[in-house]
């Protein structure tokens, strides 16, 4: 009996202390962030630089959320080519904050989980709303299991199609 009550101590501590690990520290979002307010540059900046806007709907609670942003600051590519077509926003989705009115005026992109993707046009305009889900690598690991996390060819294929001059029709005028 007291193997058991020490097995189920150790157990609970373990993922007390593992939870923590993974919450514990991470400030990507701001939880008191004004979304509607860095939209609203954003989309401006946008305009100005003929760019779009990406919006990451997420929270510092979501994993996934967190890997994809690590995903895009350690891919000198992607980022690069982010940094280049638009301009990018981060909005909070936590118990703190849900946003929930800036997320009701953009369509409700929480429903397909989180992070989330959301193309704006240079006049706030939603083009696309993306479920990450979409976006996961395929790649099976040397385990023989599917790895875990996003594929930096589909998120580029993804936004390749969503930046300025892709939408532009004046990029496919024939002459």
């Amino acid at each position: 009996m007291k193997k058991l009550l020490l097995l189920f101590a150790v157990l609970f501590i373990s993922v007390a202390a593992f939870s923590q690990t993974n919450s514990v520290g991470v400030h990507i979002y701001n939880p008191s962030a004004n979304a509607q307010a860095d939209i609203k540059t954003a989309v401006a900046k946008a305009k100005k630089e003929k760019k779009h806007v990406l919006i990451q709907v997420g929270g510092n609670w979501c994993s996934w959320c967190i890997a994809f942003h690590n995903l895009v600051d350690s891919t000198a590519t992607l980022k690069k080519f982010i940094n280049a077509n638009f301009e990018t926003v981060l909005v909070n989705y936590s118990k703190e904050n849900k946003n929930e009115d800036v997320l009701a005026s953009l369509g409700y992109p929480q429903r397909f989980g989180f992070p989330v993707f959301l193309v704006l046009d240079g006049n706030g305009k939603v083009l696309h709303i993306q479920n990450s889900s979409d976006l996961e690598t395929d790649e099976i690991g040397s385990n023989g299991k599917k790895k875990v996390g996003h594929n930096v060819e589909k998120i580029i294929n993804f936004l390749n199609g969503w930046t300025f001059k892709a939408v532009d029709p004046g990029t496919y005028k024939i002459e």
